[in-house]
């Protein structure tokens, strides 16, 4: 079932598997939350990441064909937090994820957009038959 979470250096790390269904998404985002909060984040940039993470699940969700769990991934790092949301399923080609411009009016990008808007970083790592990784990071503040 789980498996034992890997060593990051320097971070404390927390993970969660969740069945690849809309109802587990508020869970995904409590989770992260009380991450966050152990943290130095204020109440705003709290609900900024929970924000980011339920898109990013969302989006695993309605493009993941195929995938039974979504994995989410938190790092508590020096400078911030780092959340990985993984997903094993068919879904949306790279290219057209990292062409989307921050300014384009598109409903089906308004996620991408948020995500990107709300975090500090943000990366994918999309395989056709492997599923996607995203990765945020949130930086403290100053």
């Amino acid at each position: 079932m789980n498996q034992p979470l890997r060593e990051s250096a320097g971070a404390d790390v927390v993970e969660l598997r969740v069945p690849c269904k809309a109802e587990w998404v508020a869970l995904a985002r409590l989770s992260v939350a009380a991450v966050a909060s152990r943290l130095q984040f204020s109440i705003d940039e709290i609900e900024d990441v929970k924000l980011a993470v339920a898109e990013a699940c969302t989006n695993a969700i309605q493009h993941a064909q195929g995938s039974e769990t979504i994995e989410i991934t938190c790092e508590a790092l020096s400078d911030g937090l780092r959340v990985s949301v993984r997903d094993y399923g068919l879904g949306t080609r790279a290219e057209a994820i990292r062409s989307r411009e921050l300014d384009e009016e598109r409903v089906g990008g308004l996620g991408v957009f948020l995500i990107r808007s709300l975090m500090d970083d943000v990366t994918y790592d999309v395989h056709p038959e492997a599923g996607t990784r995203l990765v945020m990071h949130k930086r403290l503040s100053a």
